[in-house]
């Protein structure tokens, strides 16, 4: 499918998360306000409209900032709004600010779930959406078609074996009955953390080896945590301490970088280049402008990567096709 016809995967995250949180308050009874949920989202986008005003950027992009909030009114509970809103302005912030090389140190909704925590601000309910088949199922399908299509259902994947192989070899070696890994395993956190938050295209490593270490990784974290912390969330602390070793990983098994707006591609080995148009009195040639290779400098990476340019080579004159 022409890259201009594909669906942004984001829409189908946002989709998924928002049916998530509805069926939170309205079937479960989650008590979040329709003025909580407007808070936190409306916060959560003028953040990012701050930012790309502060950092110069081509663009306002709404998407991302919008799944950082709904997916904190799902998570995050607080005793007020004022809490709720300043973890969202706290998760978007963290998208300009704390980077690495042109990517995001941290997946902005963990961080401000941990800062959250140790601050004693707020909770997260690991059982709150039940153990229903048929949710977790939801889940589960929804998920997949959300990491398919943004290409990092192999962390996932890798993450949820893991993690499953680790449960059910514990319960094997104490003893245990099957049924209690099984149930540890009917979470609807655990679901939703591998399929919205350890999937993050933009903090993830870059090749699909590093990912799959990387998933390894914070599952073995997570265990660290519950059985030998005794701490709840072991999911969530896991992966804000697995995430500093995303760019040693980045370092030692390099890969392509993931571009929400893949650029179309240049037939015939042709450089790429952005040409302006001629301005007045000019000469009747367009000017192709060098750009360095690798994502925007300032700013949110999820405006798409200016391609590098080869060569200075001769625009098509302005008025012909």
């Amino acid at each position: 499918m022409p890259a201009s016809r594909r669906i942004d995967p984001r829409w189908y995250q946002i989709a998924m998360l928002s049916a998530l949180l509805g069926y939170g308050v309205l079937g479960l009874g989650f008590g979040l306000t329709a003025r909580h949920i407007a808070a936190v989202i409306g916060t959560a986008l003028a953040v990012q409209w701050a930012g790309t005003w502060a950092w110069r950027l081509p663009a306002f992009d709404p998407l991302s900032a919008l799944i950082s909030a709904i997916g904190l009114c799902t998570l995050l509970r607080t005793d007020g709004i004022l809490p709720a809103m300043a973890a969202a302005a706290l998760a978007i912030a963290s998208k300009f600010v704390l980077r690495w090389r042109g990517k995001h140190l941290y997946n902005p909704t963990n961080l401000a779930l941990v800062v959250m925590l140790l601050a004693g601000r707020g909770w997260i309910s690991p059982g709150q959406y039940g153990h229903v088949a048929f949710v977790a199922l939801l889940i589960v399908c929804a998920g997949l078609t959300v990491v398919n299509r943004a290409a990092r259902s192999d962390v996932t994947l890798a993450f949820l074996g893991a993690y499953a192989a680790i449960q059910f070899g514990r319960s094997l070696w104490m003893g245990e009955p099957f049924a209690i890994p099984l149930h540890r395993l009917q979470n609807g956190l655990l679901l939703q953390f591998a399929f919205n938050m350890i999937s993050d295209p933009r903090t993830t490593p870059d090749s699909r080896r590093g990912r799959l270490v990387f998933g390894a990784l914070v599952a073995l974290g997570a265990t660290f945590v519950q059985f030998v912390l005794f701490r709840t969330n072991g999911p969530v602390w896991s992966l804000a301490a697995c995430t500093l070793a995303v760019p040693l990983l980045d370092r030692w098994l390099p890969g392509p970088r993931h571009e929400w707006k893949p650029s179309p591609a240049v037939t015939g080995g042709a450089a790429r280049g952005i040409t302006s148009p001629a301005r007045a009195g000019a000469p009747s040639r367009g000017i192709v402008i060098a750009a360095t290779a690798g994502p925007h400098p300032k700013g949110d990476t999820d405006e798409t990567p200016v391609p590098a340019v080869g060569a200075v080579r001769r625009a098509l004159p302005v008025g012909r096709p």
